[in-house]
């Protein structure tokens, strides 16, 4: 017997609702979030099911919970869809609990099968690239913080810093801090001792940039009062070690992210493209998978990493805007590729100066170049195919002259 099975998602518990035809519900539910109750679950889904498991459907509104893990391995067939999927289907009066909403879900499942997309099952080195690196631009996203956070401070007590260092993320900058958090204490040093730890450092030009830094530490500052200095210089202290430590755990982490994109089986696809490099094809593969069958057209691609333009039209109003409703990690990841195929690529160069030259701001260029570069990227996956500069310029002329 066939079932669809609308399963809202909870961190406590679930709700779920089971329907063995359209509109007629088997049975409704809270399941709590034990390995327990869901196996009592599922055997009772099969049971109701005469033993073929084929013949459930779960349309659950969640993909990276653990309960999404699970039920990959029961052998039904797994839904996962937006959480705002429920929300566009509720009725005008605004009601909602989560046994209408697993009802939505189950309804979905009945009226819009052939839309919905099953989960297919992933290689574990695919699955493993594709979070790390989402945890790599999580750190990034915190290291700038904490840069951000760390130069603020220092205008407020140490300024001179800024200006023997161009990065304050870089190791020599951030031992500096830590050693020499106090303004007082740098001020003493020698031009000898300072040409010696910067040697240790391996910093190029050891004496001269000693020299010159023991200038600029002894010229005269502006002195923050002393209660405030100290409170600072621990702060300061704090800062860094997170900082130092944040960036051992992130070289690790890219380390293992290049070793997975090495060992791709689309890893040649992606470096042929200018200007990606071990990072960005490494991301590039997480967001596009290894399912070929996954998207059904390059402006389904374009939709999900959100470079083309939403058209808003209401009378004589006529408007395009940002799309906001994609996936932010795939976009900044475009975003990065069109930027650096500018300095590497001659027809993006010239694509980019072209929506420039008509009035486009820097990122909305980006956007633009990002997009044409997924229509490329589309047809290189899917035949995978390297990318030809030559191939895509003569059927770009092509087209124009047609």
């Amino acid at each position: 017997m066939e079932l669809v099975v609308g399963w809202d998602w909870a961190d406590a518990h679930h709700e779920v609702v089971v329907e063995d035809r359209p509109g007629h519900r088997l049975w409704a539910g809270v399941v709590e979030h034990t390995r327990a109750a869901l196996e009592q679950l599922e055997g009772q889904l099969v049971t109701w099911a005469q033993g073929v498991r084929g013949d459930v459907r779960v349309v659950i509104e969640t993909s990276q919970a653990l309960v999404v893990e699970w039920l990959s391995t029961t052998g039904f067939t797994v839904y996962p869809v937006n959480p705002k999927v429920a929300d566009a289907r509720r009725k005008p009066s605004g009601a909602k609990t989560d046994r209408l909403d697993a009802a939505i879900l189950a309804r979905l499942g009945w009226q819009e099968a052939d839309s919905l997309r099953p989960l297919a099952p992933s290689d574990e080195s695919w699955l493993e690239l594709r979070q790390l690196t989402h945890i790599d631009a999580t750190l990034t996203q915190e290291h700038t913080r904490l840069v951000t956070q760390l130069t603020a401070v220092l205008k407020s007590y140490y300024p001179v810093v800024l200006q023997l260092f161009d990065d304050l993320s870089r190791p020599t900058a951030l031992a500096f801090l830590a050693q020499w958090a106090d303004p007082r204490d740098s001020r003493a040093l020698s031009v000898s001792q300072l040409t010696r730890w910067l040697r240790q450092q391996r910093y190029p030009n050891a004496e001269a940039a000693a020299a010159q830094m023991h200038a600029r530490l002894q010229a005269p500052a502006l002195e923050a009062r002393p209660g405030k200095a100290r409170a600072q210089i621990r702060w300061v202290r704090a800062l860094v070690a997170q900082l130092q430590a944040l960036e051992t755990h992130r070289r690790a982490l890219r380390d293992q992210i290049d070793e997975l994109f090495m060992a791709h089986a689309d890893h040649d696809l992606w470096v042929s493209v200018p200007g990606v490099g071990p990072l960005t094809g490494a991301r590039l593969v997480a967001a596009w998978g290894e399912d070929r069958d996954r998207f059904a057209s390059a402006e389904a691609v374009q939709a999900l990493a959100g470079t083309s333009p939403v058209a808003y039209q209401s009378g004589k109003l006529r408007r395009v805007h940002l799309r906001r409703a994609c996936d932010k990690h795939f976009r900044q990841t475009m975003h990065q590729l069109a930027f650096a195929s500018l300095t590497r690529c001659a027809w993006a160069r010239a694509y980019y100066d072209a929506y420039r030259a008509r009035g486009h701001g820097h990122h909305a260029a980006l956007r633009a170049l990002a997009n044409v570069w997924l229509r490329i990227l589309f047809r290189m996956w899917q035949d995978r195919t390297p990318y030809d500069e030559a191939r895509f310029v003569a059927a770009r002329a092509r087209h124009r002259a047609a």
